[in-house]
């Protein structure tokens, strides 16, 4: 179980930086290189970005539970 943690962390930590890269910033940020850079006319964010936040929350919450339950096998386990 711990060896399954502990891929999990690793494999959630690298894609939870490289999602929040991606998120569009004030300068445009990483995103702004794979043709997010063009801003559309329309008002709000785009769908693309609104899956990119669910993704990146998911991916946060998934971290987070693999934290607790690291910290939980070693603290009982």
């Amino acid at each position: 179980m711990r060896m399954f943690l502990d891929i999990l962390l690793l494999i959630t930590s690298v894609l939870l930086v490289l999602l929040v890269l991606l998120h569009r910033a004030k300068g445009g940020g990483l995103s702004s290189l794979f043709g997010g850079g063009v801003q559309s006319s329309l008002s709000g964010s785009t769908v693309v970005e609104k899956n990119l936040d669910r993704i990146t929350i998911f991916t946060g919450v998934v971290w987070f539970i693999a934290i607790l339950g690291i910290g939980l096998e070693i603290k009982f386990g």
